[in-house]
């Protein structure tokens, strides 16, 4: 496919470049369930954040054929050395190879590949695969969201009490999802990328984290969230820009958008469970 660019806007339909952005993190989600079906290594890039072969074979692989398929646009990515270059691009993609390498290397299949398009700081397009329940989903601007090829959207929930909230384990185990315990139906789920794609396809009502998230974590799916018709938010409440020069966000909070000012309300109290 030959892409065209004309006063910065992209005018070849979207559609072709999303189904091979989907080609392309399939085959990405086939590179890690190589892996993970077999043995792999593991090292530590810093304390409690690990680094797997599947992390690696993910990354070049997405690297080479997502650069192929535009070749304007900058790259981010959890697992590839920042180059500043990707500043000064229209156009970004924003990766996490494999987002919830902790579950992963614990045999959980709660991981997932998050590829996102951003255009001038504003995801345009969105993928997120787990690979180990083969469930994917994508939007892209305006055009909704979709669950394995069929249209879906966030839960008709209305009231906080009773709804249901998928936390993360690690912040679960630290104590940070305590004071929602009587309130909410708490389910421990893996990797933050595949928590904001079951909100935006209903699958449930709402989820957050009060400490930093890195964009690659994010991107994807906050414009699913969106396209659901939820909200999805910073800790303070913002709507998030991505490709920025320091590129986390201060937390997050994404819901069906009906229990948006409840989940707030909430939270306010508590503020970040960590600092940047």
């Amino acid at each position: 496919m030959r892409l065209i660019t004309h006063h910065s806007l992209l005018i070849t339909p979207m559609d072709p470049l999303l189904n091979e952005t989907i080609d392309i993190t399939r085959a990405a989600g086939a590179a890690v369930m190589g892996f993970y079906r077999d043995s792999f290594s593991v090292t530590d890039k810093s304390p409690d954040n690990p680094v797997t072969d599947a992390d690696l074979a993910a990354d070049n692989l997405l690297k080479a054929r997502l650069g192929a398929l535009l070749p304007e646009a900058g790259w981010l990515s959890e697992e590839t050395v920042d180059r500043p270059d990707r500043l000064d691009r229209t156009y970004a993609w924003v990766v996490d190879p494999l987002d919830g390498t902790k579950e992963f290397v614990m045999g959980i299949p709660e991981f997932a590949v998050s590829v996102a398009l951003v255009e001038d700081g504003q995801p345009l397009l969105a993928v997120i695969y787990n690979p180990a329940a083969n469930e994917l989903y994508c939007a892209q601007r305006g055009q909704g969201v979709s669950f394995n090829g069929r249209p879906v959207g966030v839960s008709g929930q209305a009231e906080l009490t009773g709804a249901r909230v998928d936390a993360s384990r690690s912040e679960r185990k630290r104590g940070e999802f305590a004071p929602f315990e009587e309130i909410v139906q708490l389910r421990t789920m893996g990797s933050i990328a595949y928590k904001l794609a079951r909100v935006a396809a209903g699958q449930t009502d709402a989820t957050w984290s009060r400490g930093p998230k890195n964009e690659w974590d994010i991107c994807a799916g906050t414009l699913l969230v969106l396209e659901g018709g939820g909200r999805c938010v910073d800790l303070d409440g913002n709507p998030i820009t991505f490709n920025q020069p320091f590129p986390k966000v201060n937390g997050i909070i994404a819901d069906n958008g009906r229990l948006h000012d409840q989940v707030r309300a909430a939270l306010a109290p508590h503020g970040a469970a960590r600092g940047l």
